[in-house]
């Protein structure tokens, strides 16, 4: 069954909008795990505008003493994510190609480019047991490249299927996440989703695309929280991927 990691970023943001520590993200963790997320995700960038390397410790520690919980770190692997993985050692590395100065992430790895970069690197996260997911385009064709380059799992870029259940087109957009997320499994490898996912469009996607491991959810669910609460909020994403 899909499980459910919840993107603190946002909770950041908010924090470091004033020096007072409030929210606390932290906190916030605990609160979505209590509510029965089945892990943390974040995102920290080099200009750290939102999630901070010592929050990424922070968070750490606190799920090391809950072994149920999985800690992913997102994030550029050229902008210094490795070198925070060695530290802190999470259970899942997504790697993203983001650009410094992008305000969120917006495309897939171009493996043709980028791959003999990406290989080392990755042998080198997979040394220390930690899973290793590139996050790409939904494209069939791709997901051998990632899996011949040592990744463990893809996450799939769901922002362009989001648009679409906006705009009520959503058939071709779903054959095409369904025929990556089927090449991604004949490969060998795991396949979660992220970006622009909600309560509304989850379900439907859930249902059409097999085999999807994890959803990874922060904007939408934070927007949410601000007026469902984040207990309430959490509980209700789970039951948008089936857990009743």
């Amino acid at each position: 069954m899909t499980r459910l990691s919840v993107n603190l970023n946002k909770v950041a943001l908010l924090r470091n909008a004033r020096p007072l520590g409030i929210p606390s993200v932290t906190g916030c963790a605990i609160i979505a795990i209590e509510a029965g997320a089945h892990g943390i995700t974040v995102h920290p960038r080099p200009d750290q505008r939102h999630i901070r390397t010592d929050d990424v410790r922070d968070l750490a520690q606190l799920l090391a003493a809950r072994k149920n919980i999985e800690f992913n770190i997102e994030g550029n692997p050229f902008h210094g994510l490795v070198d925070i993985a060695k530290r802190v050692k999470p259970h899942q590395c997504t790697l993203v190609p983001d650009e410094a100065s992008a305000s969120t992430s917006d495309h897939g790895w171009d493996l043709q480019k980028d791959g003999e970069r990406l290989q080392p690197l990755i042998k080198e996260l997979r040394a220390l047991n930690i899973r290793v997911c590139l996050f790409m385009d939904p494209v069939a064709g791709g997901m051998q490249a990632a899996r011949d380059l040592g990744a463990d799992r893809v996450e799939l870029y769901t922002e362009p299927y989001a648009r679409a259940f906006d705009a009520g087109r959503t058939t071709a957009e779903l054959q095409r996440y369904a025929a990556a997320a089927q090449a991604a499994t004949a490969a060998g490898l795991g396949v979660n989703a992220g970006h622009d996912l909600n309560q509304a469009n989850l379900p439907a996607f859930l249902a059409a695309v097999p085999g999807v491991l994890e959803v990874s959810i922060g904007h939408a669910l934070i927007a949410d929280a601000l007026i469902q609460g984040l207990d309430r909020t959490v509980r209700g994403y789970l039951a948008a991927i089936g857990h009743v």
